[in-house]
């Protein structure tokens, strides 16, 4: 009984930026939990197509499109393709988002935008149409990728954590208009994690990376598929009666005001 409420064998899950980093580990564990699944990038389709490969070299049904999630007419026509082709969307994962690092009095009025339209709009954008089927069939689940910018400030990202933080009010929102018919939207925060982008700062010595194993109670940095089991979670019918709800993947961070140096 409890392995069948996160079997996801039947269902077909969307992951939008899955290309790499944690959005294919996300991806990755979906897959494993028996989920068919389609990945999209926006960049490259030489990058679509090498994740769709070392998926399916593990075993995953997985197949890879390549949109912008910021293109209403582009999206409307890939989500119809999907559904056309492939299988209807049961999971859809907001992955897909960008980041800037630039103080806000030297941002420009374009960047600002461009960071907005894809990690908040990209996501009204991305989940309408794949949501007005959702309710038609009469299930459904919503995960989007918020970040621990949902909740605290940082220098140099302040886009980043207005787009971020206005995904945490979009998902209840969604949580709030969709649960009566059975669709069921919540959100993931990762804290800081070993990916590739963070290689150059996980060095001994580096004062990001003392900074973030001393402020993380848990002693070290993410590894990508620890966000495995809560996209699991939220995807499968373990689920059902959640809704409206942020998980915090981030080994304590937010739990605690940090600790004195040498503890």
């Amino acid at each position: 009984m409890a392995n069948s409420l996160f079997d996801l064998n039947g269902k077909l899950a969307l992951v939008t930026g899955a290309t790499h980093g944690l959005g294919m580990a996300m991806a990755e564990g979906l897959g494993n939990a028996g989920a068919k699944l389609v990945i999209t990038g926006h960049s490259s389709r030489e990058k679509v197509d090498a994740a769709v490969a070392a998926l399916r070299d593990k075993g995953i049904d997985a197949h890879g499109t390549l949109f912008d999630v910021t293109d209403e007419a582009q999206v409307a026509d890939a989500v119809g393709q999907i559904e056309r082709e492939v299988a209807p969307i049961d999971i859809l994962v907001n992955n897909a988002g960008i980041i800037k690092r630039v103080p806000m009095l030297e941002m420009d009025l374009g960047e600002w935008q461009q960071v907005i339209d894809t990690n908040l709009t990209g996501v009204f954008t991305m989940s309408r149409p794949v949501v007005k089927r959702m309710i038609e069939r009469g299930a459904g689940k919503v995960i989007n990728i918020c970040s621990m910018m949902s909740e605290l400030g940082r220098d140099s990202v302040s886009a980043y954590a207005a787009a971020k933080g206005g995904l945490k009010m979009l998902t209840r929102n969604m949580a709030t208009e969709w649960a009566k018919h059975n669709v069921q939207v919540n959100g993931i925060g990762p804290g800081y994690f070993a990916t590739s982008q963070t290689a150059p700062i996980r060095v001994d010595g580096h004062p990001m990376n003392e900074f973030i194993i001393g402020r993380t109670p848990a002693g070290r940095w993410g590894n990508p598929e620890d966000l495995q089991g809560t996209a699991v979670f939220l995807a499968s019918e373990a689920s059902n009666f959640v809704t409206g709800q942020i998980v915090y993947v981030d080994g304590g961070i937010l739990a605690t005001i940090g600790k004195p140096a040498n503890e």
